[in-house]
């Protein structure tokens, strides 16, 4: 290959003029309109058909005169000036509008001495596809980021936390002032209180309410993952890090609120660095020397005793004194059973719109006094959960009792029993004592694991679904809201005959 173009024959020099050239001949020819102005912008050059859409019936008088006064919408001038292209553009007209491409000309020491321009259709149907598959992407943009704004914003309001015990309003008195403040909250309380709905609600009746609310569980999250869950990481940042890298929850959240659900469960190198960006509001992605503003207000939740954590050495002192400012107590469903029946009615109006349209359950007065008696060691889900069960398997709308008691848990023993038999009425005259189901039955509490447990009670609930729908796999995967193929390899695994 030669590489000295300084001995390349002169024949070569005429081949590239006349390829510059054909090319000019060739975009002259096929273009609706060409055009060449000075370093002044004045024209010098236009073609018959091009004068004449603009009123020229002899080209040559259009030359001397400034591009604008030829072709009012021109950008030449621009192109002349700043000596660089527009490659691709569309030009308004008095008739229909063109699609243009304008370069600039420059002398061998680069210097800008004038400009040509293209008229290259005068119908944008040449273009349609391009348009049709720039404005389809659009629009999949525009419908992507109204979903995930959606998405980030807060699912629940004060109206959401239903009940009105005297604990249950304290609760919503104080989520309503932290509302109005920027300072951190901690949500203390058991399982299943209705954390998370807090701090939606919290969210939701904030300054930030049109910002994102980002959620993030600690204790669903690797140890080794959460750095880059929160702060986000640089392209190849480590081992199997994505090629564009990660953006953090912390740089989604900015503006808005971050929900740290979990937060006893974090471990003590990253609390140290949450605790900085909570008193520097910036941080540095992982592997990236780019310093980001975080602009967040936190929310954090826990059901675990954070002062004895402390105590133990195992949750950073100073971070539990930055995050507790505001805190509330979320309190135990035992503690307002005033509210159950409320809630449990605001449940069963939302179940029977999602597994049995147009079904209006009621709770007997029976079912009432079990519900109340029990002391509901998983909460308001516990609560969910039970009657989400009775509806799915209930072949009445009147839910009483008898209906309940096997989908209780055994957690209290005797004298929960004794709670269920009291909330029978008598039957013929005879009082009916209605046991509740040995749920370890499969498994007994004393030898068995929790994941035996559990398997224990998920093959009885997958026996008693597949019972209430006479076997019928496909009807048992949608009432119960699991894939089919899933529902069958768990019937294999367990045994189950159908």
């Amino acid at each position: 290959m030669m590489n000295d173009w300084a001995g390349l024959p002169a024949t070569y020099g005429d081949v590239l003029r006349r390829a510059m050239e054909s090319l000019f001949r060739t975009f002259e020819n096929f273009s609706e309109g060409t055009f060449i102005v000075d370093a002044e912008a004045r024209v010098v050059w236009i073609n018959k058909r091009y004068a004449a859409r603009f009123g020229f019936s002899d080209p040559q008088q259009a030359i001397g005169r400034d591009c604008e006064a030829v072709i009012p919408n021109s950008l030449m001038r621009e192109v002349v000036h700043t000596g660089k292209p527009i490659l691709l553009d569309i030009m308004e007209t008095d008739r229909e509008p063109l699609v243009v491409t304008r370069l600039p000309l420059k002398d061998d020491a680069g210097v800008t001495v004038g400009a040509v321009g293209f008229a290259l259709f005068d119908e944008l149907k040449a273009l349609t596809p391009l348009f049709s598959h720039y404005s389809r992407v659009q629009e999949e943009l525009i419908a992507t980021r109204r979903s995930l704004a959606q998405a980030r914003r807060a699912r629940y309001t004060f109206g959401s936390f239903v009940g009105t015990s005297a604990a249950c309003l304290e609760v919503k008195r104080q989520a309503r002032r932290a509302a109005q403040l920027e300072s951190p909250v901690l949500l203390l309380g058991e399982t299943g209180t209705g954390k998370e709905l807090l701090a939606h609600a919290i969210h939701g009746g904030s300054a930030r309410a049109t910002q994102p609310l980002v959620t993030v569980n600690v204790a669903a999250i690797p140890d080794t993952l959460l750095e880059v869950e929160f702060f986000g990481a640089a392209p190849g940042a480590y081992t199997g890090a994505d090629r564009k890298g990660r953006v953090g929850k912390f740089e989604l959240a900015n503006g808005g609120t971050l929900f740290l659900d979990e937060i006893g469960d974090m471990p003590l190198p990253l609390q140290g660095k949450l605790l900085r960006v909570l008193q520097d509001k910036e941080f540095e992605p992982l592997g990236s020397n780019r310093i980001v503003r975080a602009d967040v207000r936190i929310i954090a939740a826990t059901s675990a005793d954070l002062p004895a954590l402390v105590a133990a050495g195992r949750f950073r002192a100073d971070l539990f004194y930055r995050l507790n400012v505001l805190t509330i107590h979320a309190p135990a469903l035992r503690e307002r059973t005033s509210d159950i029946e409320a809630l449990a009615y605001a449940m069963l109006e939302d179940l029977s719109t999602q597994t049995r349209s147009g079904s209006h359950f009621e709770l007997q007065d029976d079912a009432l006094r079990l519900l109340c008696s029990y002391g509901w060691p998983g909460n308001v889900r516990e609560l969910r959960n039970t009657l989400e069960r009775a509806v799915m398997l209930s072949d009445s709308e009147r839910i009483d009792a008898r209906t309940l008691a096997p989908f209780l848990g055994s957690a209290q023993g005797g004298s929960q029993r004794s709670a269920v038999a009291g909330a029978t009425p008598p039957v013929g005259g005879q009082t009916r004592t209605l046991q509740a189901p040995d749920v370890t039955a499969d498994a007994p509490l004393e030898s068995a694991s929790w994941s035996d447990a559990m398997a224990a009670f998920e093959k009885r609930f997958l026996c008693d679904a597949l019972r209430a729908n006479g076997g019928r796999v496909i009807d048992t995967a949608n009432r119960i809201g699991m894939g089919r193929a899933t529902l069958y390899k768990k019937i294999a695994a367990y045994g189950i005959e159908v």
